[in-house]
């Protein structure tokens, strides 16, 4: 009896250990980043006059260009639900109704505002369990959207680096960040440990696969590797090139959209030597993708400070880049909440029409089938 006692009380140690780790991880996954969204917005608000800020927006902001950066944000995630469409159907996954694409992404967007990744994980379920296919192979489609994106990244921070260097260069050595970015860039015990790793990582899947959980890791890990490679062997993959292309231009657009709503730097768009806008515009925009790999609901804080210090190489004050960042960042959450609402209405009314289409009329029916 003391055995089964002792033994009883060990399984419900272990099982509130794992009660235990398993919502506080969660929690910790949420709230870290809205501890950091607050964090930076609180810091950058100490920084400036609000009231500042504020009137530079009453006083100067063109609010039709803003809505015209609205509706580029609108049809740049329509254009990437489509693209996202052709990798599903590319590994399998039947075709949804364009509609249907478009509010994955809208969706997606609107819940990241809450929760950071939330969409992510919300679209790839919602697709595997409407259309009955693997949830890691619609996940790999997922890390196959987002690693193109990383892609387009690193290649536009490189043209950065070239046509911007004098201003990439001035945050480099002015600001302590910069230079240590600078120096693990070139560490070469960083780029050691970064392949010991994955050279252990390797391993394990090579020389432990008969283990249970390494084979279905090693499982799961080729339904997201199919995901992506798709996006190099499907018959689409041209069109696929050039809807990468059209998003990555839209958001774009965005950014000198809203260069054309301020007079700070509407200034920069007259000046020959600034390529009329197009080398400020992005060297903000660059900024603004890199920001969004920091942990934070929306790229709130993160974003809103690497464009203020973006524009401030370019001699934009803090006051006016806070103007800036806040009025893009309110204007394109405004969009992702409308479209996110739009969306659940949306996925309410055809789940109940997918139900009344699934439900037997009659028993002789059901007797048939």
């Amino acid at each position: 009896m003391k055995i089964d006692s002792s033994q009883k009380s060990c399984a419900r140690g272990v099982a509130r250990g794992g009660f235990i780790r398993k919502y506080v991880g969660t929690g910790l996954k949420y709230i870290i980043p809205l501890a950091v969204s607050v964090a930076l917005i609180y810091w950058l608000f100490k920084k400036v006059n609000f009231h500042e800020v504020m009137q530079t927006i009453h006083d100067g902001c063109d609010f039709f260009w803003i809505g015209v950066m609205m509706l580029i944000t609108m049809g740049s995630h329509m254009i990437r639900g489509v693209r996202w469409g052709m990798q599903l159907r590319s590994v399998g996954v039947h075709r949804m109704p364009a509609v249907c694409e478009w509010c994955t992404i809208w969706g997606a967007y609107a819940l990241n505002l809450l929760f950071p990744q939330l969409g992510e994980g919300w679209r790839c379920v919602y697709v595997s369990r409407r259309e009955k296919a693997p949830l890691s192979t619609v996940i790999g489609t997922d890390v196959g959207d987002r690693g193109s994106d990383f892609v387009v990244i690193v290649i536009l921070f490189a043209v950065a680096l070239v046509v911007a260097h004098p201003q990439i260069m001035d945050f480099v050595t002015r600001y302590s960040f910069g230079r240590d970015i600078d120096e693990a860039a070139h560490s070469f015990w960083l780029w050691v440990t970064v392949g010991a790793l994955l050279a252990v990582f390797w391993a394990v899947c090579h020389y432990l696969k008969y283990y249970r959980w390494v084979s279905r890791l090693d499982k799961n890990l080729d339904n997201v590797w199919q995901g992506i490679k798709v996006i190099f062997t499907m018959k689409q993959r041209y069109a696929y090139l050039v809807l990468t292309l059209c998003i990555w231009t839209c958001y774009f657009l965005e950014t000198y959209c809203c260069f054309l709503a301020f007079p700070f730097t509407r200034r920069l768009m007259e000046e020959p030597d600034m390529a009329y806008g197009l080398l400020p515009g992005l060297v903000v925009f660059v900024f603004g993708s890199c920001s969004m790999a920091v942990p934070s609901n929306g790229g709130l804080g993160p974003w809103n400070i690497a464009v203020i210090f973006a524009l401030s190489l370019f001699g934009i004050s803090n006051t006016e880049g806070t103007a800036y960042s806040m009025v893009m960042w309110s204007m394109q959450s405004l969009t992702y909440i409308v479209l996110g609402i739009f969306s659940a209405i949306y996925f309410s009314i055809t789940s109940k029409k997918d139900a009344v289409n699934i439900r037997p009329t009659s028993g002789n029916a059901t007797e048939g089938v």
